[in-house]
């Protein structure tokens, strides 16, 4: 068929070029599963010969689903998170999703409204990191959703190993002689920063190492210089940090009041994002896999929204809270609910740690 330039191809187009009805083509295209496997094939080899693109605008008039994801995080200036929204984005366009993203400026009272205005433009949410309490998000949840950095009965979720990083921090910290330390904590409101410290909390009680808790502070630099001269006047000579900008602060501190690190002061943080390698001294820290988080999130994600039953998951779990707290939670058919993925952590050993000084 030869097509005369600049004229759109239709799809009516690719109906006579297929051999079949308009009305066939939009179910091959949109929904291939209820049409005949032939029919599938000669409507997507006419399509691709035509270089025919469906418009997302109509198929989601026919299928009522948007081919949107959802994506809700705390702080995209935090540079942890980027990286894991490059990752969501790369695995969503595989799945021919695309993404929209809300920032709720670490304020949990933005996140349930953030969510109720996406609901209607996506098929889905990933909640990265959220604060809001978990009967709120169950609440607001007509949408599949997974959680990221977080575990919320009965959401799929895709976390660090924390306690593991943790271990190998303070098994580090022991091995240099450090024998007191302290832990900078960040929001409050963090289920990574509870998981962290109750890591580090077993990890130190193995060790027979005392642990000096200060915070909670916000997750930035700021933060860290704010809670550094806390550190300084504590009887310690290492402290690990909530997150790498909270190490990057008291680091900033500590050398403006002429504390060495880590000849006075070893510190440690928690991601690696990329400034982490980058300043002096280099901090060691402990690396979270940021793009596999993304990867499996979608994943997960993807294999919620085409199980059956999925939507007002939440909501229906909420009313039953005492079976789920049980984990007799479902997910239409299959396992989608209960998955549980833990993307393991490693310690990035650099030139903010070192012995105890003598």
């Amino acid at each position: 068929m030869i097509r005369e330039p600049g004229v759109a191809v239709t799809i009516k187009d690719v109906a006579r070029l297929a051999g079949v009805s308009a009305s066939s083509v939009c179910r091959a295209l949109a929904d291939p599963d209820r049409v005949r496997p032939e029919t599938r094939d000669r409507v997507q080899t006419a399509a691709r010969q035509l270089g025919y693109h469906p418009n997302r605008v109509a198929r989601s008039l026919i299928t009522g689903r948007t081919a949107n994801i959802g994506v809700v995080l705390p702080d995209l200036g935090n540079p942890f998170f980027p990286t894991v929204v490059k990752a969501i984005q790369t695995q969503a366009r595989r799945g021919d999703y695309a993404v929209l993203l809300t920032d709720t400026d670490e304020d949990p009272a933005v996140e349930v409204p953030a969510i109720r205005a996406l609901a209607m433009q996506v098929d889905g949410f990933l909640l990265c990191s959220p604060r809001a309490a978990d009967d709120e998000l169950r609440a607001v949840a007509e949408k599949p959703m997974v959680v990221l950095n977080r575990r919320i009965s009965p959401f799929p979720s895709v976390t660090a190993d924390n306690s593991g990083g943790m271990r190998q921090a303070v098994g580090h910290l022991h091995a240099l002689g450090h024998r007191t330390i302290s832990y900078v904590a960040g929001p409050r409101t963090s289920w990574s920063n509870r998981d962290r410290l109750r890591g580090l909390r077993a990890a130190t009680s193995a060790l027979g190492m005392t642990l000096i808790e200060i915070g909670n502070v916000a997750p930035t630099v700021a933060g860290g210089a704010a809670a550094a001269d806390l550190v300084a006047a504590a009887p310690v000579t290492a402290v690990l940090a909530y997150n790498d900008l909270v190490a990057l602060g008291l680091v900033q501190r500590f050398q403006a009041r002429g504390i060495a690190v880590p000849g006075q002061l070893s510190v440690v943080g928690f991601d690696d994002i990329l400034v982490a390698a980058l300043v002096g001294p280099p901090l060691t820290t402990v690396a979270i896999g940021k793009e596999q988080i993304g990867r499996v999130g979608v994943d997960l994600l993807l294999a919620l929204m085409a199980a059956p039953g999925t939507a007002g998951l939440a909501r229906a779990g909420s009313e039953r809270a005492g079976s789920e707290r049980a984990g007799s939670e479902r997910a239409g058919s299959g396992q989608a609910g209960r998955a549980r993925r833990v993307v393991p952590t490693q310690l990035i050993v650099r030139g903010s740690t070192g012995p105890v000084a003598r």
